[in-house]
């Protein structure tokens, strides 16, 4: 997910990405950190089969730099 202008990149793991989503523009937990950078705009998702491949696939993402994030999204969503 990012902010309006593109310039905050924001990932996690969800089991109902729907509600999640929800929860980020609604802001119901007002200290997060999406709420404070404003992030309500989903640019990419994946689903997996298990919830251990979600996380590893999550870590590998959040390890990596901007620019290998940018390609991602942009492989499937150009910005």
């Amino acid at each position: 997910m990012t902010n309006k202008n593109n310039t905050i990149l924001y990932t996690s793991v969800t089991s109902d990405l729907i509600s999640r989503i929800q929860q980020h523009i609604s802001k119901i937990h007002f200290s997060s950190f999406t709420a404070k950078y404003n992030i309500q705009k989903l640019v990419y998702y994946c689903f997996y089969p298990t919830i251990e491949e979600a996380i590893t696939e999550e870590k590998r993402i959040k390890g990596g730099s901007g620019e290998k994030k940018i390609k991602l999204i942009e492989s499937i969503n150009p910005l």
